[in-house]
C-alpha cells in the first residue's frame, strides 16, 4: 500500500475527467493532517518538518499551518465555512519567529458589515471586504476546490497586510511529483504575478489524492526561496 500510514485512500473515478472533477469538488473537504519537508531561506537557510491540518467542528473548518526548527517557527490558521463550494473565512492569524524577531497578525471578518478587522503590530484598524473575499490561507482551499470542480478562471480577492489584493493563478501543465509516500501526477499552477516579476510561486495538486497540495515552492526578489514538499498523509476522522 502506497501511502503506509493514510487511513482512508482517495478513490479515483472510472469515469470521464469532468466526471471526476465534479465529484471531487464535492467530497474534497475531508480533515486530514500532511507533513511536509519544507526548506526555508530567511537569510539563514534551514529545514524543518511542516504540517498543514484540516479540521471540522460542526459548520466551522480550521485550516493550519505550522512549523518549527531551532532558530524560527512559523503558526498559521484561518476559521471558516463553506457553502456551494465557496469558502468563507471567519478568522486568520499568522505568528512568525525568526531568531527572536517576531511578527503577528489577526484578520477578523464581520460579514453582516462586509468588514475585516486588521490586528498588525497591535494597531487594529477595519477595512471593507467585498463578498468572496479571502486570506491568506484559506485562498489555497479555495484553489483547490475550484482546480477540481474544473473552473478556469482562477483569481482571487484577498486580504493582506490591511489591503485588499488580487491574486491571479493559471494552469501551467502537469509534473509527475515524487515524494516519500511514491510519485504523483499532478496539475501544476502558477501565480501569475506578470512578466516582470522576479518572484514566482508554483503549487502542485495531486488529483490522486484529492487535489492535496504535494509540493509548493516560492521564490522571493532577494532571491530567498520556500518549499514545502508532502512527507506524511493521514486522513482523520469527522
Amino acid at each position: 500500500m502506497r501511502l503506509s500510514i493514510i487511513a482512508t485512500t482517495a478513490l479515483l473515478l472510472a469515469a470521464s475527467p469532468l466526471q471526476a472533477d465534479e465529484k471531487a469538488a464535492t467530497d474534497l473537504l475531508k480533515p486530514y493532517k500532511a507533513t511536509y519537508i519544507s526548506q526555508w531561506d530567511m537569510g539563514i537557510s534551514f529545514s524543518a518538518n511542516a504540517v498543514r491540518e484540516l479540521k471540522r467542528t460542526g459548520d466551522q473548518w480550521n485550516l493550519s499551518l505550522n512549523a518549527k526548527a531551532m532558530i524560527a517557527s512559523l503558526n498559521e490558521f484561518s476559521e471558516f465555512t463553506v457553502q456551494n463550494n465557496q469558502i468563507r473565512p471567519d478568522r486568520y492569524e499568522y505568528h512568525r519567529t525568526v531568531l527572536g524577531s517576531k511578527k503577528d497578525a489577526v484578520l477578523q471578518f464581520n460579514w453582516n458589515t462586509g468588514t475585516v478587522l486588521n490586528d498588525i503590530k497591535k494597531k487594529p484598524w477595519t477595512m471593507d471586504t467585498p463578498v468572496g473575499t479571502l486570506d491568506n490561507l484559506s485562498y489555497q482551499m479555495q484553489l483547490r476546490l475550484d482546480i477540481a470542480s474544473g473552473k478556469e478562471e482562477l483569481v482571487y480577492q484577498v486580504a493582506d497586510g490591511g489591503k485588499l489584493k488580487t491574486y491571479p493563478f493559471k494552469r501551467i501543465g502537469h509534473d509527475v511529483i515524487k515524494t516519500s509516500l511514491g510519485s504523483f501526477n499532478t496539475v501544476k499552477i502558477q501565480r501569475d504575478r506578470g512578466p516582470n516579476s522576479k518572484r514566482e510561486t508554483f503549487i502542485w495538486f495531486a488529483p490522486e489524492l484529492d487535489y492535496m497540495v504535494v509540493k509548493l515552492q516560492q521564490v522571493e526578489k532577494s532571491g530567498k526561496e520556500y518549499s514545502m514538499l508532502l512527507d506524511k498523509l493521514e486522513y482523520q476522522q469527522p
